[in-house]
């Protein structure tokens, strides 16, 4: 899954002399978490809802007219913004962005290409595509499976045995590390089984009756309100 694919392509900048009072206007106006600050047609920082409200909150607290005044007319975006931001590139993966974001405990990315700001990409658009995985917008019905070996064919076995039982599949997600020690290669990993079925019990049986051990099943669910279906 490639950046370009999933980030919000073309995203609003600001430039290092705005006031803090209008990114945090554009912020809200625009429902992000974050403006790319531009200078010359290059990324020189970062401006964070979050650095906005702090900002803000700070002059609530000293309730003192002169800092008022100062945060409404003089400060600027320059003034707190994440200098040299980290980037990523619009060829990197969705699953290397995620990694990088846990490492540095930053929660969006400016997106580069040849140098320039071409998107950004933030925990929204990850939240976004975990649930797109799970199914968090359609209905279906799911089984557990206990950590297993996963050797060749074994997927393969799993939904034969499902589609046998009445289960039209929709996603299996072999998930988790190595849970248990193996001497072999293979890993030994939960599997997440997403299908629609008038008998989810009679699958989990099947399974069982394989050799599977089923540790969870979930009815026919569809737990996502209205106002957060998938976007199109």
């Amino acid at each position: 899954m490639i950046v370009r694919n999933w980030m919000q392509p073309n995203p609003v900048t600001v430039t290092g002399d705005t006031l803090v009072t209008e990114a945090k206007r554009i912020i809200a106006e625009h429902k992000v978490h974050a403006l790319p600050v531009i200078e010359d047609g290059r990324l020189r920082g970062l401006v964070t809802r979050q650095s906005c409200l702090r900002a803000s909150d700070f002059v609530a607290r000293a309730q003192s007219p002169d800092e008022f005044a100062f945060f409404v007319n003089r400060l600027k975006v320059k003034d707190i913004m994440v200098r040299n931001p980290a980037t990523v590139r619009a060829s990197d993966t969705m699953e290397h962005t995620l990694l990088k974001g846990q490492a540095l405990g930053v929660g969006q990315f400016p997106v580069l290409e040849d140098g320039r700001v071409v998107g950004l990409v933030s925990a929204n658009e990850i939240f976004r595509l975990a649930a797109q995985f799970l199914g968090a917008w359609e209905k279906w019905s799911g089984i557990t499976l206990a950590p297993l070996q996963l050797g060749p064919g074994v997927l393969g076995r799993i939904a034969t045995v499902a589609e046998g039982a009445g289960a039209d599949l929709c996603a299996l997600y072999p998930i988790g590390r190595n849970e248990v020690p193996d001497v072999s290669n293979a890993p030994r990993k939960r599997v997440i089984i997403r299908c629609v079925t008038r008998d989810i019990g009679a699958v989990a049986r099947a399974l069982e009756a394989a050799g599977f051990a089923v540790v969870e099943v979930n009815a026919e669910l569809n737990s996502a309100p209205d106002s957060a279906r998938a976007p199109q």
